[in-house]
């Protein structure tokens, strides 16, 4: 029973912090519609990075144990997996037309954010300063999408169905959401660094495999649910924000917390197929590409290859 116990801690986790965060989007849609926050509050901050919720904490009590590579593999990681593994499934179940979704600033914010993170990380070594960079990145991308949204661009990812619920029971649900989200990601990060150990795999793998998928949960509910109704902007608003809050908070908030030196392998490998995947990415949600079944089939297909070469090589 000892044996099998960090493999029950990291399932219930999974579970937990999947519907924890569910909660909490819910709870803040219906409390940021109570007091009458703008459309794009909802539909980004809240819907979008809402559901990075999960990386951010897990990545942060990772940096706090002293455990910076699950941070790292976490925050690429759950990159890699919101497009190679999220959003070529729902491709391969529900393909999408050529549209373009209204996320002209998002794909240019997510391509910034990209290119600079590769540029902080091509020296090995990810620093308070660095960190700092990343966060007042995620403070400005937050100030031009509200100052173009204000200029009549389209709001981001928003949810049509606003949740029928009271202040008081929206507030509720925000309290008791957070703190299992709290307890949830202590324990998964707590089962992920004992499992590493036990198999002697590094913590930077199982960061990009186990546990990027795990907090990855989130993403791949709203993704089917939009693909679903045909909601393209919801779709890809939900998947571009939420990469863009990895790697502007979720990255620099464990480099604040505990720099760290990187291995060669994180960007030649993992970073490179990141950028790769920000590609098609950007294309779908400007019309660009056809979000055909054949693509969806063929990102799983790299997807897979990728995560058995985590443990082979």
């Amino acid at each position: 029973m000892q044996a099998l116990l960090p493999w029950l801690t990291l399932a219930a986790g999974f579970i937990v912090l999947a519907w924890s965060a569910d909660r909490l989007v819910i709870g803040a849609s219906a409390l940021a519609l109570h007091l009458g926050l703008a459309p794009l509050l909802v539909g980004l901050f809240i819907i979008g990075f809402g559901t990075s919720i999960p990386e951010l904490l897990v990545s942060a009590l990772a940096a706090l144990d002293g455990e910076p590579e699950l941070a790292l593999g976490n925050a690429i990681g759950s990159n890699i997996a919101n497009v190679g593994l999220i959003l070529a499934l729902t491709l391969a179940v529900f393909p999408l037309a050529r549209q373009h979704a209204g996320q002209g600033v998002t794909v240019t914010l997510l391509a910034v954010a990209t290119a600079v993170t590769l540029l902080l990380i091509a020296d090995r070594y990810l620093g308070r300063i660095e960190g700092m960079a990343l966060m007042a990145g995620l403070v400005g991308s937050f100030a031009w999408m509200l100052h173009t949204s204000r200029r009549g661009a389209p709001a981001v990812g928003v949810e049509p169905d606003a949740p029928a619920m009271s202040r008081l029971r929206s507030a509720a649900t925000i309290a008791v959401a957070l703190l299992l989200l709290l307890a949830s990601a202590r324990a998964l990060v707590w089962a992920a660094v004992l499992l590493a150990e036990r198999a002697g795999i590094s913590e930077l793998v199982i960061g990009l495999s186990i546990v990027a998928v795990g907090t990855s949960l989130p993403e791949l509910a709203t993704a089917i649910a939009a693909a679903r109704r045909q909601e393209t902007g919801l779709l890809y608003g939900n998947l571009i924000g939420s990469n863009l809050f990895n790697l502007l908070a979720v990255l620099g908030l464990a480099a604040i917390i505990s720099p760290f030196a990187l291995s060669p392998e994180v960007l030649l490998r993992d970073g490179a197929l990141m950028a790769l995947l920000t590609i098609p990415l950007i294309l779908l949600a400007t019309g660009r590409m056809t979000g055909s079944r054949l693509m969806g089939v063929a990102m799983v297909t790299l997807y897979a290859g990728y995560q058995g070469s985590l443990y082979l090589w």
